[in-house]
């Protein structure tokens, strides 16, 4: 028989609560008496987080589900049990293998914690996403805290609406990324339970009561000593804890529940990536990569030319969907498997020409989408003398949605998007390459006019619509010199295990993934799971290096973001988050007065000061066709959705085109005012 949810752990009754309450009073009576060890149950606590009796995993993610590795920048690494992971419908649990190599949690961590006894009015004291100035307030219910620097970070928090109300998880999102390497605390208190019972005690009937610790917690908050060995070996950490929050100035009498956990260092998840851009180039040399063009015809502005170029590979087999890395597992780094020919979805102005050659625009394309995305852009640039090629973001494009549906079923195998996505990012830094090269498109007859190359190699430039603006960020970051240096970000953001929950892209897979885990925690859980991998291969991942603090030998970056207001696909906040880590700032006004439910539009973004502005920024435009998104996690679905509607704004072609120049500023196209279009 299958099991809808896991077997409850067993929990320790009130009165024991009361009993480890009694003894510290007792201890504290008594003077220098110490009081005599309690007796506490861990089960399984040599492989769960023991300070929820009943869900292994959780609160999530916890440094007590790694162990020490000095061999690691960040002197941890994860260290998941199988037998302590989610199972899917048929009982399979998975496989934690690629998860322990990392040396941390991710950076946008879905922080997850079950407190089944929240109220209604617990809930309404949260930081909500409309308000993350609250998380900050000093008396928040909440607090996320950067032990290593002691800063206080911005989040919001919010139930999984998602899931029923009695496995319903809370989740705690952080407004900005995580500093990587750095170790964070998250402290409870003060949360609010369900209302006294009216039998007992008519004048609580309608007052909420206060959450009462767990008493594994409680024996840790209150000094109690145990005869648990478990407990007692974590003591020192957790006394950490407590002081890093008495810092902080939040007293540790008034906890419910605090615990830590380490992001993931800069290397640990970027460190694959940068091998292989580094690695293939260097094999390249100062040559052009070679190339194959397979067609070529004019469709009305631009001839469109199609081919492959060769890209060395780094996956297993031949790089199909559902191959991994090609290395050896544990710390080693991908080694190269021949090469792989990846597709190319080139336009080329029919005005372009030696003497007045198109600047070159790379094209990342729409989820689960392909390269052939290119011409659609390319036929509108091509009036502003812009060629444009793009390929496919193997490992979310069209091609692997067999593959994407089946690790919904198990998701042991998932790393395999990730890695595939790694191939994918090298692919567009080659295509760069062989855009800008003399000896490379330029090269060939269906580039050239007159005989001679119509493409101006001097430069490059890459826009991300939709999933091609959070891959891009990726891309982007490790983009050297040699292939673009300038960047719009269209409609994109950061962190799938955010944005996902948040868009209608998801409803064709919703169903499957929760009969597949039926556990409405492990639902939950599961995309705070896969975010750890999906960092290496999206925004996630690369965001504290895009602008500023840029990787090695990589140059600093300028970026465009683009947000379309009540966006059904891309949830705003996710775009928001993006921005908000990279110090961008934001064109205001923004929107008109009251269109935004937020207390403080934009919190935490400032300004841009000026018009033309030189840096990186956010426009943001109302397309006056849907109304404010939903506060919580569900996506969109009123009015209409913005998401493709800047194709048709010609200011928005050409606050793109100022931009994309060699010496391109960020304009004012709409006039002072905010950015609306008439629907």
């Amino acid at each position: 028989m299958t099991l809808l949810f896991r077997p409850r752990r067993p929990t320790t009754p009130l009165h024991r609560v009361l009993a480890i309450a009694l003894a510290a009073a007792l201890a504290q009576a008594c003077g220098n008496v110490a009081p005599a060890p309690i007796h506490l149950d861990t089960p399984d606590g040599d492989r769960c987080e023991i300070l929820d009796p009943d869900e292994c995993l959780l609160p999530f993610p916890s440094d007590a589900l790694t162990r020490a590795d000095s061999t690691t920048p960040t002197g941890r690494r994860v260290a998941l049990v199988r037998e302590s992971m989610p199972a899917n419908a048929s009982g399979v649990r998975i496989d934690p293998t690629q998860w322990n190599r990392e040396d941390g949690f991710s950076p946008v961590a879905q922080i997850t914690v079950f407190v089944p006894e929240l109220s209604a009015e617990g809930v309404a004291l949260l930081p909500p996403s409309t308000d993350i100035a609250r998380s900050l307030q000093p008396d928040s219910p909440i607090v996320l805290l950067d032990a290593t620097d002691g800063d206080r970070v911005p989040f919001w928090a919010e139930l999984d609406l998602h899931t029923p109300a009695e496995r319903r998880a809370l989740t705690i999102h952080p407004a900005r990324a995580l500093d990587e390497g750095h170790r964070h605390v998250v402290a409870l208190r003060g949360l609010l339970g369900a209302a006294g019972e009216a039998s007992s005690a008519p004048e609580l009937a309608h007052v909420a009561t206060p959450i009462e610790p767990d008493p594994v917690f409680l024996a840790f908050r209150d000094g109690t000593p145990t005869d648990n060995e478990i407990i007692e070996a974590r003591r020192d950490a957790m006394e950490r804890v407590f002081a890093d929050l008495a810092r902080a100035f939040v007293a540790r009498e008034d906890l419910t529940l605090a615990w830590d956990f380490t992001v993931a260092s800069g290397p640990s998840i970027a460190r694959r990536l940068l091998h292989m851009r580094d690695d293939a180039h260097a094999q390249l040399g100062p040559a052009a990569p070679s190339f194959s063009v397979g067609s070529a015809g004019d469709v009305g502005l631009a001839r469109v030319v199609t081919g492959t170029f060769e890209v060395p590979l780094y996956l297993t087999g031949d790089g199909q969907p559902g191959s991994g890395l090609n290395d050896a597992g544990g710390d080693s780094l991908p080694m190269r498997n021949g090469s792989f020919a990846a597709n190319f979805y080139c336009t080329v102005p029919l005005t372009a020409s030696a003497q007045n050659p198109a600047r070159l625009m790379l094209a990342g394309h729409g989820l689960l989408g392909t390269g052939a995305y290119a011409i659609d852009i390319g036929l509108l640039a091509a009036s502003v003398n812009m060629a444009v090629c793009g390929t496919d973001f193997i490992g979310m494009s069209a091609g692997d949605i067999g593959h994407a549906t089946r690790l919904l079923q198990d998701l042991s195998d998932f790393h395999t998007m990730p890695d595939r996505l790694l191939q994918s990012h090298l692919n567009f830094l080659f295509l760069a390459e062989v855009m800008r090269h003399p000896a490379g498109f330029g090269s060939h007859p269906a580039f050239q006019a007159d005989g001679q190359s119509a493409l101006d190699g001097s430069d490059a430039f890459y826009l991300g619509g939709s999933q091609g603006a959070i891959l891009g960020v990726a891309t982007t970051a490790v983009a050297q010199e040699r292939h673009w240096t300038r960047a719009v970000m269209a409609v994109g953001g950061a962190a799938y295990s955010l944005l996902i929950p948040r868009s209608v892209d998801f409803d064709p897979f919703d169903t499957l993934f929760r009969s597949s885990y039926p556990d409405p925690l492990d639902q939950t859980l599961a995309f705070g799971l896969i975010q750890m991998l999906w960092d290496r291969g999206e925004a996630s991942g690369y965001l504290q290096h895009i602008i500023g603090e840029p990787y090695p030998d990589t140059p600093d970056h300028t970026v465009l973001w683009f947000e379309a207001f009540g966006d059904h696909q891309v949830a705003n906040i996710a775009t928001e988050m993006a921005v908000r880590t990279t110090g961008a700032p934001v064109r205001q006004p923004a929107l008109v007065p009251g269109l935004s439910t937020s207390v403080e539009p934009f919190w935490g973004i400032p300004a841009i000061p000026e018009f033309p502005w030189d840096g990186s920024g956010l426009v943001v435009w109302d397309f006056q066709v849907t109304p404010p998104p939903p506060d919580g996690n569900l996506p969109p679905r009123e009015g209409r959705d913005p998401h493709g509607r800047a194709a048709d704004e010609a200011r928005v072609l050409v606050l793109v085109s100022e931009f994309l120049q060699p010496n391109g500023r960020l304009v004012d196209v709409c006039g002072g005012a905010p950015c609306r279009s008439t629907p």
